[in-house]
Formats: C-alpha cells, sequence, structure tokens
C-alpha cells in the first residue's frame, strides 16, 4: 500500500505553495491511497498523524512526502529515518528526489543522501570547534558545563553538614547528596598538610 504524509509547521509554509491542500494533491497523484496529515498547531511539535502513519507502515509499503523536510528536521536524521524504513522493506518516495528501494536508481538516491548527511554532520562538528576555539581566547572561558554553584553557596552548605545530615543540607539548598560529598572530599584534602610542609 501507498501511504502519503503531509505537514506544515508554520503560518508561511501553507502560504507558499506547501499547504496541506497543495501537498495532498501532489501525493495523491502519485499514487498514495491513504494521506496522513499534521498541521501547524502554534508551539506543538507533536506529530500524531506521523506517528500513526509510521504503526500503520509494514513490509512492502511505500512512504511518499513532498520533501524530505516534512518528515525530517535535517539531512542527518532524514537519512536516518530513511534508512530505518528500508531495513523494515519499505520504500520511500521523496517526489522532488526520487524513489528510494533496492533499485541501482534507489540505492544511488541514498548514497547521496547519506552522504550530504555526513556532510552536514562534519559542518556541526567543524563549526562547533571553531566556536570553541573563539571562546577559548576569553579569558572567562571554561571547558564543560559551567559551575552550578559558587564557592560561597559550597561553602555554607559544608558548614551546615558540621550539625545537619546530607539529606537536610540537600533539602535546605537544593545541592545535591553526591555534589556535597565531593565537595567535603575535596575540602579535606586540601586540609592534609604535604610532605614538605611536615618536613620541611
Amino acid at each position: 500500500m501507498i501511504y502519503g504524509y503531509a505537514r506544515v509547521s508554520t503560518k508561511t509554509q501553507a502560504k507558499d505553495g506547501n499547504s496541506l491542500e497543495a501537498q495532498n494533491k501532489a501525493l495523491r497523484d502519485a499514487g498514495a491511497a491513504r494521506v496522513y496529515e499534521d498541521a501547524f498547531t502554534g508551539t506543538v511539535t507533536d506529530r500524531p498523524q506521523f506517528d500513526a502513519m509510521m504503526q500503520a507502515l509494514k513490509k512492502g509499503d511505500t512512504l511518499v512526502v513532498t520533501k524530505l523536510d516534512r518528515i525530517a528536521r535535517s539531512a542527518t536524521e532524514g537519512s536516518k529515518l530513511v534508512q530505518e524504513l528500508l531495513d523494515k522493506g519499505i520504500s520511500v518516495y521523496v517526489l522532488n528526489m526520487g524513489k528510494m528501494d533496492d533499485t541501482p536508481t534507489g540505492k544511488l538516491i541514498c548514497t547521496i543522501m547519506f552522504a550530504f548527511a555526513e556532510f552536514e554532520r562534519d559542518m556541526i562538528v567543524e563549526r562547533t570547534q571553531e566556536g570553541r576555539a573563539i571562546a577559548r581566547q576569553h579569558d572567562n572561558f571554561h571547558e564543560g558545563r559551567p559551575k552550578k554553584y559558587s564557592r560561597k553557596q559550597i561553602s555554607h552548605a559544608l558548614k551546615l553538614l558540621q550539625n545537619h545530615s546530607y539529606t537536610q543540607v540537600t533539602e535546605l539548598t537544593g545541592i545535591s547528596k553526591a555534589t556535597l560529598a565531593r565537595e567535603k572530599a575535596k575540602s579535606q584534602l586540601e586540609k592534609v598538610p604535604h610532605s614538605e610542609d611536615k618536613f620541611g
């Protein structure tokens, strides 16, 4: 069976030729016996009809969409989804790209799309690395996640531990038991004198 999927995620798409009506017609013309539709719903990004369609698809079926971005937000996400469907014996027909199946042409289209997805991932990694390189030039740059609590807050929590349990201090400060234990151990190590301090 041939299934179609149409989606509009912004109000603009509904006006620029990507309306549900336009997509539905194109999908029907391509042979879709049933078309699932998800419409723009403000800030809601759930795709209930897409999920229902994925449940309905089975080996031997074909999924038709007008463009790859109807079912995926990026080439990387799209290639992963297409590969999952192909592995289940489901063909994917993207109207502006071609049909992806086990035929030589279908495999070529898949190869091109997957290569672009890899390129997209590499570009993301490169931009991330460039961003970090630029950030490292600033004096206040720190690698990794920013510290959640200040030294003053940690110090206050450790003082509370002298007369309260870990559970009580966690409830009072919001600092987790693991963080408290780690910071307490660190403070105790800092108090241990070095060998040169003892015998120097």
